[in-house]
């Protein structure tokens, strides 16, 4: 009798996410197994559960997911999961805490092929400010226009000194090389955008970040891309369904919308849940994955 498909769902938060679940089912994992408060500590001895009640054939039809909203708590979970696998007793793993690693892929991906495709220019050519950096989305996009070049500060609505320490703690992480600051006033945010290439928003749901008045000033954007889909856009004149639309209030920038940003993100998730069912080989997936998956889904 053939094996049926399992996903294990780990999670550090009190419930797994229903978007992770669909998108599980969606892939045809035949069943689903969720697991809420569960301790980065607790990861080998439940990996290990996973891998040795099935057989070296059943674990090709079994995977873990890890969820939750710190995202270096997801890559410790990872890390831990990989370090308890005993050849040949070895399953597939993703991590995508609060969607955020598929979501800042797909962004940071979309904002790179307009850069490109208007401005021929790389992401290691590029100021790039993230407002809203301190939040999962906001970090996780940091460190991958970092790590693809780019010269970036995660920029915090409240505190400079949180921006900062988030910026240091993932720079020694991943060895990136993010900055940290405050922008509370317009005044901070037209002395940071004034010279800034590309802004990425992945504030909080329903607030302008940056305003029309805001925008003008920016004297040499190229690209803009916002996450939220909630009125009103995070940046002024961003449109939910914009890719590489111009900007209005700047000189030359083009504007990726929230809802381009989406499906490219469920994309993204769709082919990493179903490559943990399709290789020979196990695989161990984070936002390096992510990304290198939304650029191949991007120029495919």
């Amino acid at each position: 009798m053939a094996k049926r498909s399992i996903l294990h769902m780990f999670d550090p938060m009190p419930n797994n996410s229903p978007f992770d679940v669909n998108m599980a089912l969606d892939c045809d994992f035949d069943a689903l197994a969720t697991y809420a408060n569960v301790k980065p500590d607790s990861m080998h001895r439940m990996t290990q559960d996973v891998i040795f009640s099935r057989g070296p054939k059943g674990v090709k039809q079994t995977a873990i997911f890890i969820g939750g909203r710190d995202i270096g708590v997801a890559i410790d979970m990872l890390n831990s999961a990989k370090k308890s696998m005993v050849p040949p007793f070895e399953v597939s793993v993703l991590a995508d805490p609060s969607g955020a690693f598929t979501t800042a892929a797909a962004l940071v991906a979309c904002v790179e092929k307009e850069l490109k495709t208007k401005f021929n220019k790389q992401l290691k050519d590029c100021k790039a400010l993230v407002f809203g950096g301190t939040g999962p989305v906001g970090i996780a996009t940091g460190v991958i226009a970092s790590l693809a070049g780019a010269k970036t500060c995660l920029v915090d609505h409240f505190s400079s000194d949180a921006a900062q320490s988030l910026a240091e703690e993932y720079n020694r992480r991943f060895k990136c090389n993010l900055s940290g600051t405050i922008a509370t006033f317009d005044e901070d945010k037209i002395q940071l955008i004034e010279d800034a290439d590309l802004i990425f928003c992945t504030a909080k749901a329903g607030i302008q970040i940056l305003s029309a008045e805001v925008l003008s000033h920016a004297k040499q954007l190229k690209v803009v891309g916002d996450v939220n889909a909630v009125p009103p856009s995070g940046i002024a004149g961003v449109q939910v369904n914009d890719f590489g639309a111009p900007l209005a209030h700047t000189e030359n920038a083009v504007a990726v919308g929230p809802l381009a940003v989406g499906n490219v993100k469920y994309k993204v998730q769709h082919a990493l849940l179903s490559s943990m069912l399709t290789g020979e080989k196990p695989v161990y997936l984070d936002f390096i994955a992510a990304f290198e998956k939304a650029k191949e889904i991007l120029n495919s």
